[in-house]
C-alpha cells in the first residue's frame, strides 16, 4: 500500500512538473498567435488525445463487467456546463498571459485552491479556520506579488485572477458532476466544448492563419498533449490511490514549477517582495487544504 503511495505522490508530482511548465509554453504561444487561437487547438488535441485512454479504459470494463452505457443527456450537458467555465478561466489565463509572466500567472492561478472551499458555501459544503486563514495569506501575497506603486494591479495578473475564480468554478461543476458520467469521457467533451467556444471566437475576433499556428507548433503541442493529454491522464491513474486532498497539496505546486520555469527558459525574475509574496501565497494555498479534524 505505501508503494502504491509513493507512485501516486510521484505521478502527480511530474503532473505538477508538466502544468508548471505550460506556462511557459502558453506564454510564448502569445508571439505568434492569440489567445483564442492557442486554446482552440491545444484543447482540441487534449480531447483528441484521450481518446486511447477511453477506448482502453472501456475494454478493461467490459471484461470485469463493470462498463456502463453513456447517458449521452447527461454527456452533452455536464460537457456544455464544465467546457464553457473551462473556456472562460482558459481565455482569461491565456490573454493575461498576453500581459504579465508565467510566474505570477502559475502562482495567481493557483489560488484556485482556496477559492474553491469558499464558493463551496453556496452549496452547503462546511469551510473550516484553515482555509479563512490561508485565504487571507493568500490575498496578502497576492498584494505583494501583483500590486504595483499607486497600489495598482497589472491587468495581466487581474485577468489571470478572474480566471482562477472560473477555474474554482470549474473544480465545483467538475465535483457535482463527475460521479454521474465517466470522468476521462467527460474531460474529453468538455476540452472539445472548450475548444469549439474558442474557434467561434477565434474566427470572429481574432485573425487566424495556419502560418501563426505552424510557428507556435511546439507551445502548442506541449499545451495540447502534455499538459492536456498526458498530465490529466497521469492525473486520473495517480488519484486511485492518492486522497483528493493529498492530491491537490502537490499539484498546487504547480505554482512554483512555473515561477522555476519562467526563470530557468524565459529569464523572468521576482523581486525580494515578489518572492515573499509568492512564498506566503504557496503557504495560503497548503493551508487551505488542510481539514479540521
Amino acid at each position: 500500500m505505501q508503494s502504491k503511495n509513493l507512485k501516486a505522490d510521484v505521478l502527480l508530482l511530474i503532473t505538477a512538473m508538466i502544468w508548471g511548465a505550460a506556462f511557459v509554453a502558453q506564454r510564448v504561444g502569445m508571439d505568434f498567435v492569440g489567445p483564442l487561437t492557442f486554446n482552440a487547438v491545444r484543447f482540441a488535441l487534449g480531447a483528441v488525445a484521450l481518446l486511447p485512454l477511453i477506448h482502453r479504459l472501456d475494454r478493461e470494463k467490459k471484461k470485469d463487467g463493470t462498463y456502463k452505457k453513456l447517458d449521452i443527456k447527461q454527456f452533452f450537458i455536464g460537457g456544455i456546463i464544465a467546457g464553457s467555465a473551462l473556456f472562460l478561466g482558459a481565455t482569461l489565463q491565456q490573454w493575461g498571459l498576453v500581459y504579465t509572466t508565467a510566474g505570477n500567472a502559475g502562482f495567481i492561478t493557483g489560488l484556485y485552491v482556496v477559492f474553491v472551499p469558499i464558493m463551496g458555501l453556496f452549496f452547503k459544503q462546511k469551510t473550516g479556520v484553515p482555509t479563512w486563514v490561508g485565504a487571507v495569506l493568500a490575498v496578502v501575497g497576492m498584494y505583494l506579488l501583483s500590486v504595483n506603486e499607486g497600489f495598482s494591479i497589472g491587468l495581466g495578473d487581474l485577468l489571470v485572477l478572474v480566471s482562477a475564480v472560473f477555474w474554482a468554478g470549474h473544480v465545483i461543476v467538475i465535483s457535482l458532476l463527475s460521479s454521474k458520467i465517466d470522468p476521462v469521457k467527460f474531460a474529453s467533451g468538455q476540452f472539445a466544448v472548450c475548444s469549439i467556444f474558442s474557434f467561434i471566437g477565434a474566427f470572429i475576433l481574432e485573425d487566424m492563419s495556419f502560418s501563426g499556428i505552424y510557428a507556435c507548433a511546439i507551445p502548442i503541442l506541449y499545451g495540447g498533449l502534455m499538459s492536456v493529454g498526458v498530465a490529466y491522464t497521469l492525473q486520473v491513474i495517480a488519484q486511485q490511490d492518492a486522497k483528493p486532498a493529498h492530491a491537490a497539496i502537490i499539484l498546487s505546486l504547480e505554482s512554483v514549477f512555473a515561477a522555476l520555469a519562467g526563470w530557468l527558459l524565459l529569464g523572468e525574475t521576482l523581486t525580494t517582495q515578489g518572492l515573499f509574496g509568492c512564498g506566503l501565497m504557496l503557504c495560503g494555498m497548503l493551508l487551505s487544504q488542510l481539514r479540521p479534524d
